[in-house]
């Protein structure tokens, strides 16, 4: 999908709770000041719900 640095994700995710939409992941790194690289990634995932970071990280590669 995009390649963007896992750490950087992480970081902007810090906080979340999860199961957490993908609106909500887009709020939480907003609010954690996430770069343009990381809300590009964020706005093109898909709408569907995460179960953790490890399901967002996993779109890394897709």
């Amino acid at each position: 999908m995009a390649d963007i640095n896992p750490i950087h994700l992480q970081k902007a995710l810090k906080g979340a709770n999860y199961p957490a939409s993908k609106d909500d992941l887009i709020a939480t790194a907003k609010d954690n000041g996430a770069d343009d690289e990381v809300m590009t990634f964020l706005n093109d995932l898909p709408d569907r719900e995460f179960g953790g970071p490890n399901g967002v990280t996993k779109e890394i590669s897709s």
